[in-house]
């Protein structure tokens, strides 16, 4: 098991062993997450994260490695080492599931513990929450755009190699029905799909060939690259080498919608009329909404999801909403600072 535990901000330490050190860590203390507002232009955030967020704490224990990084580095003092060393969070946590629709203000994680055992969580709790949200929401604005035609997620190359792998999570938990990402279905499931790149056919003397080789080794359920010379001569040879079964052709740069129908009508001259047709190429909700009349039957979705599509964080904050005083009493607190207010609970 590896440890989660310095996946977190140094001030958290701090703050700890200011408040052992004060008497006031142990005082039983109300976290909230949540988001103050919505990015420009939209009306609703989707959830995500959660699971990874408990995966995450299950694995929040500072071993020896991390207890003598520590004082090496001479992060805190030794009382706080000792304190940290026998760590294990046994408060209470709730919340929303993944996938469930957040406005302002929703108390997306509810944390109750002890300040001690609660403030620790806050780093890793936004860090996962913050992008995953993200990610989700963008996901949700594009498979609403889509409808009933498939997305899927092939953001890999565009982001940080972990971030990948949680991205495509995210992607699935809002409705895309696959990943092109093999790490996101060997740890969630999340389904994979994938065929060939341009590298594929620039391999070979001729598209014939690329297509053939492709052809006889995947199937005639397949999807082939159309673009890489000219598209009317690959669908044509597409056809040709797979027969009227062919799966489905994918088209990567160009004018999406026109090429689209141009090949829409070439394939139905041929026979091939079951035969999809998937777009990719810098994909937003924008531009999958502007396809909707466009007669294609599946999207590829990279830099834009993965990024958030301009939104790479959900913006959400981890505040202290309530605590007990000096007599045992639970009492509201409230930030009041302009435009980073928090609302007091009791």
């Amino acid at each position: 098991m590896t440890s989660t535990a310095l996946l977190t901000d140094h001030y958290e330490l701090t703050m700890l062993q200011a408040a052992l050190a004060g008497g006031t860590a142990h005082r039983r203390a109300v976290f909230e997450l949540f988001p103050r507002r919505l990015p420009e232009g939209r009306r609703y955030g989707v959830v995500a994260g959660v699971g990874r967020f408990l995966d995450a704490l299950a694995c929040f224990r500072f071993g020896e490695a991390e207890i003598e990084f520590l004082r090496r580095e001479r992060v805190v003092d030794d009382p706080t080492l000792q304190w940290l060393a026998g760590y294990r969070f046994g408060g209470d946590i709730w919340g929303y599931p993944e996938g469930e629709i957040y406005f302002p203000y929703s108390p997306l994680l509810v944390v109750e513990a002890s300040f001690a055992e609660a403030v620790l969580l806050e780093t890793l709790a936004l860090s996962i929450y913050n992008h995953d949200s993200a990610i989700a929401s963008a996901a949700s604005r594009m498979t609403w755009a889509a409808g009933d035609r498939p997305c899927i997620e092939m953001g890999s190359r565009r982001t940080h190699e972990e971030a990948a792998v949680a991205s495509a999570r995210a992607a699935y938990v809002a409705g895309f029905e696959a990943t092109s990402n093999l790490a996101a279905r060997q740890r969630y499931g999340v389904p994979t799909t994938g065929t060939s790149a341009h590298s594929f056919t620039l391999l070979h003397d001729s598209e014939r060939d690329a297509f053939t080789a492709q052809v006889t080794s995947l199937g005639k359920g397949t999807t082939l690259l159309v673009d890489t010379y000219d598209i009317v001569e690959a669908v044509r040879l597409g056809v040709e080498v797979a027969g009227t079964d062919l799966g489905a052709v994918r088209i990567d740069s160009g004018d999406l919608g026109l090429l689209a129908q141009q090949v829409r009508d070439q394939l139905d001259a041929l026979g091939a009329t079951s035969t999809r047709i998937i777009v990719t190429s810098d994909l937003d909700e924008h531009a999958i909404a502007a396809l909707a009349a466009s007669p294609v039957d599946g999207y590829g979705v990279g830099t834009s999801l993965v990024t958030g599509s301009g939104v790479p964080t959900a913006g959400f904050v981890y505040k202290l909403v309530a605590r007990c005083d000096s007599s045992g009493r639970l009492v509201g607190v409230q930030k009041r600072s302009v435009g980073k207010g928090s609302t007091a609970h009791a």
